[in-house]
């Protein structure tokens, strides 16, 4: 491995196929991130070393497989591209037991047990069902740390760090992340370059249930997606609407919502007024959103 560089790889697995852009095959170039990438995980206290079991989702030429590989770690990658796994296997092969490459798609199969770390530069069109896998993975199988690479929008949604930008995918990462902004990254950077920016996000783990008890998961999701679909209507509008969802929750029905939706408007949390309720959604702290679905999970008829 010693004389194999991104850009080798890359070229080795372009001599083999056209980039499929229906599978977001952008391929990374820039040494600078993927070394990136690895530093972030020392820097959070994880370092990747031969302790580290990491999964990569879609490792295509292998260039980040590379530098996970020379870090001693153990790597496990899903790839859907059988001609790059091919080409995985030509330049690769196990390495010593180090990698093992499953052919098939991320979002359907199961994540092997005991993984300490995800690293991976996610197809653009994948993002949000894998950040969805990553959390369900997560609650059985907590992960150390986790470092993507995704489009700079998606990431700006992902961390919800600017005005304006929370959204149901940041608030459903809070429920078990703290979320970090890093480097970003010029389409430059990638062959073929797309037409976007990229940006290096990192999840780290957290426990909310000690300031915000025993969050109702499910509740607290239907809810922002409720409210975030009119995000320019008031709280006490989107509340007096049942969640078309709401059946999903086993023991919920349309009139249950209502008498539940009456009783929080009638008895407001200590927190808030009648006029907090005038506020829009994405004028609401994560905690507040919070304070709602527990509040509102909690009723009995």
């Amino acid at each position: 491995m010693d004389d194999l560089t991104p850009r080798l790889l890359v070229d080795l697995l372009r001599d083999h196929i056209v980039p499929d852009k229906s599978l977001g095959q952008h391929f990374l170039l820039d040494t600078k991130v993927i070394s990136r990438s690895i530093e972030i995980c020392s820097e959070e206290g994880f370092p990747i070393n031969s302790e580290s079991k990491i999964l990569e989702i879609g490792p295509g030429p292998g260039s980040l497989t590379l530098y996970l590989l020379r870090h001693d770690a153990h790597v496990c990658g899903i790839e859907i591209d059988e001609e790059a796994i091919l080409h995985l296997d030509r330049v690769f092969g196990d390495a010593d037991g180090q990698l093992e490459i499953i052919s098939g798609d991320a979002l359907k199969l199961n994540w092997p047990i005991g993984l300490t770390h995800i690293v991976a530069n996610l197809p653009y069109q994948i993002s949000s069902p894998v950040l969805d896998k990553i959390q369900q993975y997560h609650l059985k199988n907590p992960l150390n740390v986790i470092v993507l690479l995704v489009q700079d929008e998606f990431a700006e949604r992902m961390s919800m760090e600017h005005f304006g930008s929370l959204s149901p995918l940041g608030l459903s990462l809070w429920l078990d992340f703290d979320v970090k902004l890093d480097k970003k990254v010029p389409g430059g950077a990638f062959s073929p370059a797309p037409r976007v920016n990229s940006r290096i996000v990192t999840l780290i783990p957290v426990d909310r249930s000690q300031e915000n008890g025993d969050i109702s998961r499910k509740m607290f999701k239907i809810i922002t997606q409720h409210c975030f679909s009119s995000r320019r209507k008031k709280i006490r509008t989107l509340l007096s609407q049942v969640p078309r969802r709401i059946s999903r929750i086993k023991g919920w029905h349309k009139s249950r919502w209502k008498l539940a939706v009456e009783d929080l408007f009638e008895n407001p949390p200590d927190a808030f007024s009648n006029e907090w309720f005038d506020n829009r959604p994405d004028m609401l702290e994560p905690e507040e959103w919070a304070i709602i679905a527990n509040r509102i999970s909690s009723f009995n008829e």
